[in-house]
This record gives C-alpha cells, structure tokens and sequence, in this order.
C-alpha cells in the first residue's frame, strides 16, 4: 500500500538551505526590508485612503474651501470698489443738489423781482398779460407768444434767461448724477447678491468639513500643520538672509565710520589719539545726512503702522469692514498707513498702485504684500519673512508667514 503513495515534497527553511553546499542565500535583512516597505505603503495608504463613493476626499475639501475663501475675497474687494464708487458719486450728487436748490433761490428772486414788476404795471393800469406771464409754466414761452418780453428791461430779461438757462442745467446735472447713482446701487446689490452666493458655498464646505470623521480631521490637521512648516521655513530663510544683509551693512557703515574718522585725523581735525569714545565727531556724522534719512523717515512711519497693525491681532475678519471693530485685509492697511498719515486707496486693486514695487528680498517693515495673480488679498510686513493680515472670514487678524500664500508683489507706500 506504501508504495502508491505520491512522495512528499520537503520544505527547506532558509536555515536549512544555508547548510546545503553551492546554495547561497540571499540575507534576512531582505525580508526586513520588504517588510519596513509593506508598513511604509500600508501607511502612506492610510494617510491618503479614499473616500466613501460620492464623497470628496480630504484634498479636494480643501481644495474646494481655499478655492470659496479666494472668491469670497475676490468678491469682497469688487464689493469695496463699487462701495466707495458709489460714496464718490454720492457726495458728487449731493454738491450738484446744493447748487441746483442754490440756483432755484435765485431764480425765485427774480421771479419776486418781475412779481413786483407785474404789480406795478397792474397798480399803473397797464395791461394784465404781465400778471398770467407770472402764473405761466414757461415764462419765455409766454414772451414768445405774446411778445411781453418788449415790456421788460433788457436787463430783467437778461436775469430771468440767465437763471433759467442754470435751473435747467442743474436740472439735466441732477437727472444724469442720479441716473448714475441708481446705476452704482443696483450694481453694488449684484455685488452683495454674488458675495452671499460665495458665503452659501463656504456654507457647504463647511458642511462637508463637519461631516468629517474624527480620523478624517485630525489628517486634515496634518495637511494644514505641513503647510504651515513649509510657509515657515520660507520665513526663516528670509529672516536668515535679511539678518546678514543688515550685519553687511552694518559693518560696513562701521568702516566707513573709521575711515572718516583716520582721514579727519590726518588733517588735524579729529580728536587726540586714544580719545576716541566712538561718538562719531568726525565728518558725515550728521545724523540727517546722507541716503539713510530717507530710510529714517520710512522706518518712523512704518513703526507707527506696525504698532496699529500689532493693536488689531485678534479683532475678526469681517468682509467690507474698515475698522475699528473688525477688518477685511485692505481695510486694515487702509486703516495702519492712515495712523502714519498716509492715506491708500480701498482695494487692493488700488493699493498695488499707491507706492513703489520692490523685490522680496529687498522688503522693509511697513511695505505691503499682496497675494494670487488676481491681487485679492494683502497683508503688512513685519520683517522676518512674516505679515500682520485679516486673512478669511471665520478667522481673526494675526501674524503669519508671507509664504502662506501666492506671492504677487510688494510695494512701499511712502
């Protein structure tokens, strides 16, 4: 019966097969490997894990709420634009007001001049044409019509074509400025009808983000913290670079210094050797001299809109606020350069254009920094790579670093 038996076949561990001659086995630190590799994957898997069908996995969600901040700042800033447009014509409109019931008082004082005119003609018996030219809709068509414009001076007539002549030039400047205004106010509710359409989806996102597992929010947590270290380090290689540049020119204003000094020396004008207390006697110690004032007068500035700035951390982000209890970003730089006695535009889209651009590697304290090819947000800096901002709604004005976000340019206001 054993020998129908089908033979088994060994199993060698590689234990075994390590004993065989001729046979060469690869080491166990290979299956250690495989194996760190297989964890490795299962958790790189992990972090990235897909979502339920239908449902937007945790990029895309952040994606898609960075994406409505964006619009919503966009819309913010078209918002402002059209605001003050219509403020503008507002005040544009009230002047032409003012000057319109300006001219009606004077046209109703040369109506009372020609009522007297008429009474007088009327106590002398003349004719009573003059007293229905005064209740006539259109005195000068009355003249025209009946010829009583003979009857008058030339100098009456004179006065009352004068003031109808402004009456209905006021009349046509008060028509056409609120034509324009009624046309700004629809356009400012389209504005407010697309912001709230912008707040409906951050609504959504919302939503979505509070759908999140515990799991699912504490790697959202993860993805945001990384961004934050990127944006970081770009900060503090900034700040790395910015401090060298100013040791560089430090040391060689110190040189500078010293040579002035050796050269006053040699003509006799600086002080006996050994005296020197580095007060800086000798020439060009003029504290007002030289490039350096200008910079002077800017840092002096800037420190007073920095100290602003730094006095709002933690008010909220309000969309079309100016202060003082919260901001949205270009009313809060609107409002720091003002406590400077600078005043900048509204928007972003003007601001960008209230100073002088300069590179990033050359920025100052005090200069503004502004964000995405659409130059929708900006924020004040700091020096060190970082800025004061009012970044989105559902957040308050804090410090933060200028990497956080697409950088299009810098520009220093004064």
């Amino acid at each position: 019966m054993a020998s129908h038996r089908k033979p088994r076949t060994r199993t060698v561990g590689m234990a075994g097969l390590a004993g065989i001659p001729g046979i060469r086995t690869a080491p166990a630190v290979g299956i250690t490997t495989a194996a760190l590799t297989s964890v490795a994957l299962l958790s790189q898997s992990a972090q990235a894990a897909p979502s339920a069908p239908g449902k937007p996995s945790l990029e895309e969600v952040r994606k898609k709420v960075d994406d409505l901040y964006h619009q919503a700042g966009v819309a913010t800033q078209k918002y402002n634009a059209a605001k003050e447009k219509t403020e503008k014509q507002r005040k544009k409109v009230g002047r032409l007001l003012d000057h319109v019931a300006e001219r009606a008082d004077r046209l109703n004082e040369a109506r009372q001049e020609l009522g007297s005119f008429a009474a007088a003609q009327y106590r002398t018996g003349a004719v009573s044409h003059t007293a229905t030219m005064m209740l006539a809709e259109d005195p000068q068509g009355y003249f025209d019509q009946n010829h009583l414009a003979d009857r008058l001076t030339k100098r009456q007539k004179k006065a009352v074509d004068d003031y109808q002549t402004q009456q209905a030039s006021a009349t046509k400047q008060r028509a056409k400025a609120a034509r324009s205004l009624e046309t700004l106010s629809d356009s400012r509710d389209d504005l407010r009808t697309s912001k709230r359409a912008v707040q409906k989806k951050l609504g959504e996102a919302r939503e979505l983000l509070s759908e999140l597992t515990a799991e699912e929010k504490a790697r959202l947590a993860v993805i945001e913290r990384q961004k934050e270290r990127q944006a970081k380090r770009k900060a503090e290689e900034l700040a790395r670079k910015e401090a060298a540049e100013a040791e560089r020119k430090r040391k060689a204003e110190e040189a500078a210094q010293k040579e002035r000094k050796e050269q006053g020396e040699d003509t006799g004008s600086g002080s006996a050797p050994g005296t020197d207390t580095g007060s800086g006697s000798g020439p060009g110690s003029d504290p007002g001299s030289g490039p350096g004032s200008t910079d002077g007068g800017y840092a002096t500035k800037a420190a007073k809109v920095i100290a602003f700035a730094e006095a709002q951390i933690g008010k909220p982000y309000v969309w079309g606020a100016t202060g003082p209890d919260s901001y949205d970003c270009s009313g809060l730089t609107q409002d720091a350069w003002k406590a400077a006695g600078i005043t900048l535009p509204r928007t972003t889209w003007d601001q960008v254009k209230a100073g002088t651009t300069v590179k990033t590697a050359d920025a100052k304290p005090g200069d503004l920094v502004f964000f995405y090819d659409d130059i929708s947000h900006v924020g004040i800096y700091i020096g060190g790579g970082k800025m004061i901002h009012a970044p989105k709604p559902g957040a308050k004005v804090r410090v933060e670093s200028i990497f956080s976000m697409p950088i299009h340019s810098m520009v220093r206001p004064a």
